[in-house]
């Protein structure tokens, strides 16, 4: 049965550079696919775009390549990225300047502010619709060696390759979900691998992260590993980290399939080489997601030192201070004091906390100078110890995230090859219901624990491993029991039964008042946790701490919880 392997070099518009050289050069592949796009990153290329609308893609991408391409095509590797961003076709030409034999395809048809989608979006910078991977596989299916493309769904870079090399057809969606899921695996790049992987400690850390590599089959089964002689590891629970990263429910939307989570099975084959299997795909949904990113107005932010004695009593007085002395107030005003400091405090660090204060206005001159400065004005005339962490600074301008959804049939998919011709791709021909539909309820399973069964307070990371990161607004947290676990179905057992919407709601307590809900994926022994507005409107937006929850699963495994003692090892 032929089978394809398929590498990644990107995870973010910004990733590590000599990714790509790294994987040319690391062992064999057919296709190298990078992701660059984000919906924070759809509002940086907007803003590119805004300066010189020659630009609006990923110019990390570009300098790669000037630096692999002749070794990629001596190497027979075909490359699909999303790195055309808001400008693919800018992008293709580049490319082509680089070497005119190459043979370059774009994707576009997602840009809906671009004249011909005939749609207005009012005041929107970026709107940009989520498109399959049919389009990438036409293009390849026409002897493109690189596929470059606008907003499509990141696990498409994987899907595209499968479908032009095994001639799968939109009726083959058993096979469409693995290959959604093989994409979703790599479309991270090294969070597959060991980054960002709550047991890190049980990987190699001393060499740099190796890039992780799908290999497809036929049959739709798939092993994922990495080149040899690099770092992490590929592992049931690396992978695991990664399908339960940024999820809904079970139910995992794309434009060509809807990929059920719950049926994925994972077996380590060997070191480094997990078996994906048994997925199960149903129609797809009839809309398709239109991610919006419109300028929100600016912010400006002030970081005050409190040092020592009576933090709280400190924080109150500059508060009044910088709010009393403002010539008008901010449109939105936010203080978070931050404990760090410790008793009897050994060093200076130790003693100090840090008290922010927010600001967000339509209006930068309001948030701009006359705001840091007048924070600074107070350096004299405030609390014992007062300094601040940065000088005063001018406001900047932050964007807010919508999602819409559109009729497939409405959204245009299309493909320019490399002789030039034009090719629309048709929408799925059957498609299920509504979004409620295809989601499929919120549930959890698990028969919780014994309540005369002895416990133990222990934090809960103590059982489990989690991922954190942002949907839009919402924070997704999955948790699950490492494979390691000697009662692992036991384990889950008590953790589906226990760890509900309240129980999240009682250990994250910036929760408390928002809509929680958990879903079930018990062939991976994990929980999914989508916490509905914890970013409020969005990454750009945030104003947390943490403002892409990447630690909100650390935070939850670092509470603690009345632990089954059996089930603590």
């Amino acid at each position: 049965m032929r089978t394809i392997r398929v590498g990644n070099c990107s995870g973010f518009y910004g990733d590590r550079l000599s990714a790509m050289r790294e994987m040319l050069e690391g062992g064999p592949l057919d296709y190298l696919t990078g992701d660059y796009l984000a919906e924070l990153t759809m509002l940086i290329l907007g803003r590119d775009r805004l300066k010189n609308p020659e630009l609006g893609y990923a110019r990390t991408f570009l300098r790669q390549l000037a630096d692999c391409l002749q070794l990629a095509r001596s190497a027979n590797v075909r490359i699909v990225t999303n790195a055309g961003g808001l400008n693919p076709a800018a992008l293709a030409t580049a490319i082509r300047s680089l070497d005119a034999d190459v043979e370059v395809a774009y994707v576009c048809g997602d840009d809906l502010l671009h004249p011909e989608s005939g749609r207005t979006w009012p005041g929107a910078l970026t709107a940009n619709a989520y498109l399959g991977a049919f389009g990438i596989a036409e293009a390849l299916r026409a002897g493109a060696d690189i596929v470059v493309t606008g907003r499509v769904t990141d696990a498409s870079l994987t899907l595209g390759p499968a479908i032009a090399e095994f001639g799968w057809t939109r009726d083959d969606l058993d096979e469409l979900a693995a290959g959604i899921v093989a994409g979703h695996v790599l479309e991270c790049g090294t969070q597959a691998t060991g980054g960002n992987f709550s047991g890190f400690t049980t990987i190699d850390t001393s060499r740099p992260l190796g890039f992780p590599i799908a290999e497809l089959s036929a049959d739709g089964t798939v092993v994922i590993t990495k080149h040899p002689v690099t770092g992490g590891a590929v592992t049931v629970d690396t992978v695991t980290a990664q399908l339960v990263y940024e999820i809904d429910t079970p139910h995992y939307l794309n434009p060509d399939v809807v990929t059920r989570l719950d049926t994925v099975q994972l077996t380590q084959k060997d070191q480094d080489q997990v078996e994906i299997s048994g997925v199960r795909g149903s129609a797809p949904p009839a809309t398709t997601k239109v991610g919006i990113n419109r300028l929100g107005g600016h912010r400006n932010s002030v970081s005050f030192v409190l040092t020592g004695l009576d933090l709280d009593t400190k924080a109150a007085w500059v508060r009044r201070q910088l709010e009393a002395g403002l010539p008008k107030r901010p449109a939105e005003m936010t203080w978070d004091l931050v404990r760090t400091d410790r008793p009897d405090p050994a060093t200076q660090r130790e003693a100090s906390a840090l008290l922010c204060c927010h600001v967000k206005d339509p209006d930068p001159n309001l948030v701009g100078r006359a705001f840091s400065s007048a924070a600074v004005e107070l350096a004299l005339a405030s609390y014992p110890g007062f300094h601040v962490t940065a000088p005063p600074a001018e406001a900047s301008p932050f964007g807010v995230f919508e999602a819409a959804y559109l009729p497939q049939s409405e959204v245009p998919h299309l493909v320019v090859l490399p002789d030039g011709t034009r090719l629309h791709i048709p929408p799925p021909p059957t498609t299920a219901g509504s979004l409620e539909d295809v989601s499929g309820p919120a549930t959890t399973v698990g028969t919780g624990w014994d309540p005369e069964r002895a416990t133990t307070p222990a934090p809960l990371g103590r059982l489990v491993y989690a991922r954190s990161g942002d949907k839009g607004g919402a924070a997704n947290v999955g948790v699950w029991i490492p494979a390691g676990h000697p009662r692992r179905r036991d384990a889950y057992d008590w953790l589906a039964g226990w760890l509900d919407a309240d129980r999240v709601r009682k250990l994250l307590p910036e929760a408390a008042e928002l809509d929680v809900t958990v879903h079930a994926l018990p062939d991976l022994a994990a929980l999914n946790i989508v916490i509905e507005g914890l970013l409020g409107a969005g990454v750009a937006a945030s104003t947390r701490f943490d403002p892409q929850a990447k630690a909100v699963g650390e935070w939850l495994r670092a509470r603690n919880a009345d632990i089954p003692t059996e089930l603590l090892r």
